[in-house]
This record gives structure tokens, C-alpha cells and sequence, in this order.
């Protein structure tokens, strides 16, 4: 076992995969899957695990198994730039968010966007509709008035950055497995030589923090609520609450795996009681050792 109190430290699966002959790579809480994208230099088959829509259909973009045709999408794209370039009716997304986490215009070209996707006019396969659709999601995140979450937005803004819609860079690598469950459900289906767990660390909700962008990827136009206009709660993680030392054990127990990685932020004392850990890390170290051998290394870094 190998506990690793901060991300974004990957040097160590070179040797780990080498030399200990590990072929499967599993991050089992992907976020937007940067981890996961690392792994592939050096792993036969990487999986990626989250319970957001917006992350599943990002990694679905990335890397999801399926052919696409890059003509077609360089099609949709220099259409959607024309079609934004001109005025555009209010929409379910301009309406809701125009002025606030972005402008009117943009809200209006994304919110057009997003229907020409549902309505799939562009014939798009499976393939080509997640690239799509992680294409606006990148190009949305990129110029919304936030500070990196969907929390809030800055109020009393007046020079909102202008949306320009860009497709990402799709892999045609099909070595990709991808799932959108409860990490804990997920530790009981699958093998892994290596398991990387980045588990939420605080009481913030992830699917509270992202919520405009999985309510463009799903969707579903739910009624909004509150100041930062969001939907009804789901997908809330135990990780995020008092019995979150449980459900760790719980996860650690089920692996069926060589090598864990743990990734835990330090911030035991925080001003904020919100920010503060879930898991002591006495509880995190107790809980690895009692399934193997554990490693602890503590590396300093700056906040955010």
C-alpha cells in the first residue's frame, strides 16, 4: 500500500508498472480524468469511475471506445461558430444563466448548441455526440464567471469573456474502460493491478459544485433554485459526511487489487468548517494497514 496525501504526483507508476509487471489502472474517483490520461503511457488498460454524468461523458469523448468521423464534428463546429455569430432566441440555458455565470450571448449560443446536439441533426454516433457535448462542456467551463466551481458566481460583473465553441482532441486509444457508479459498488465488480482513490474530503458535494455543467450535459431542464440556480440534489457521496471513515474501510476491504494509492488533502484546520477532512489521518493510515503494508509521504504544496 502506498498512501499519498496530495494529487498529481505520478512519477512512481513507472517503476510500478515495469517492474512489477502491472498491466490494469483503475481511478476510481476520475474527476475530469487527468490521472487516468497519464496512466495510458504505461498501463495496457486504464479504468475510469465517476458518479457525475458531465465527467462520464467526458471520458466517453476522450477516450470511449467507437469511431468518429473528425470531419463531421469540424463541420458542427464551424456551423455552431456561424449559427453563434448571429442572434439567437432565449433558451432553458440563457434564461437560467445569463448574467451570472455567463453572458447573455454566451448563454444563448451554448444553451443553441446544446439543443442542435439533442437534436441530433448532425447524425452524430455515440462516439461523436459524447465528443461533441464534452466539446461544449470545455468551451463553456473555459469562460464562465466562476472561481473553478459552480458554487457561486462573481457578482457584479461587466466584462464577461466571450464564448468561442472548440472540439476537444479525442483519442482513437480504445484501452479505456469507463463507469459511472459508487466507488464502493464499483471495489466489489472489478480487478485492478493498481487503484488510485482520490476520494472527496470535505462536506462539499461535487455534484453541488458542478451542477451547471452536468445540467448542460444531461439535459433534462430541471427548476432551479436558490442564488446559484441549482437543481435538485443526487449523487451525494458519503464521503462528504460523518461517516466517511466507514465508507473508506468499506472501500478499502472490498479491492481486489496489488497496489492502492491513496490521495487525501490536509486541511484538518481550516478556518472554514466546510473544508475541513472527513477522515482523520490516523483513521485513513488504520484502515490501509490493516489491509497490507502502508507507506505514508507528506509533500508540501500551495492552496488551490
Amino acid at each position: 500500500m502506498y498512501l499519498h496525501n496530495i494529487p498529481h504526483s505520478y512519477f512512481w507508476w513507472n517503476i510500478t508498472a515495469y517492474y512489477f509487471g502491472f498491466y490494469y489502472f483503475c481511478d476510481i474517483f476520475a474527476g475530469t480524468g487527468v490521472v487516468g490520461a497519464a496512466a495510458f503511457s504505461d498501463f495496457q488498460s486504464v479504468t475510469f469511475n465517476d458518479l457525475l454524468y458531465s465527467n462520464e461523458i467526458i471520458y466517453k469523448g476522450f477516450f470511449g471506445k467507437g469511431a468518429f468521423s473528425q470531419t463531421k464534428l469540424e463541420v458542427f463546429r464551424n456551423d455552431m461558430s456561424i449559427r453563434s455569430s448571429k442572434p439567437i432566441r432565449h433558451n432553458y440555458f440563457s434564461k437560467n444563466f445569463s448574467g451570472k455565470y455567463f453572458s447573455e450571448e454566451s448563454a444563448k449560443a451554448i444553451g443553441m448548441i446544446r439543443e442542435t446536439i439533442e437534436e441530433n441533426s448532425y447524425d452524430f454516433n455515440p462516439r461523436e455526440r459524447a465528443i461533441a457535448l464534452s466539446s461544449l462542456l470545455y468551451s463553456s467551463d473555459r469562460i464562465a464567471n466562476t472561481v473553478g466551481h459552480y458554487e457561486a458566481y462573481r457578482k457584479g460583473v461587466d466584462d464577461f469573456k466571450d464564448f468561442e465553441f472548440r472540439l476537444i482532441s479525442p483519442s482513437r486509444d480504445l484501452r479505456a474502460e469507463i463507469y459511472r457508479k459508487d466507488a464502493n459498488q464499483l471495489a466489489r465488480e472489478i480487478r485492478s493491478d493498481v487503484v488510485y482513490i482520490d476520494p472527496p474530503y470535505n462536506s462539499r458535494q461535487y455534484s453541488r459544485f458542478y451542477h451547471v455543467l452536468e445540467t448542460l450535459t444531461k439535459w433534462d431542464k430541471p427548476i432551479l433554485e436558490g442564488v446559484a440556480l441549482k437543481p435538485p440534489t443526487e449523487n451525494v457521496s458519503e464521503y462528504c459526511k460523518v461517516g466517511a471513515a466507514e465508507a473508506f474501510e468499506d472501500l478499502i476491504s472490498n479491492l481486489d487489487t496489488s497496489l492502492i494509492i491513496v490521495s487525501y488533502n490536509n486541511t484538518y484546520a481550516s478556518k472554514s468548517t466546510s473544508s475541513r477532512n472527513k477522515i482523520s489521518l490516523e483513521e485513513i493510515t488504520s484502515i490501509l494497514r490493516a489491509k497490507g503494508k502502508t507507506r505514508t509521504k507528506k509533500i508540501p504544496h500551495k492552496h488551490f
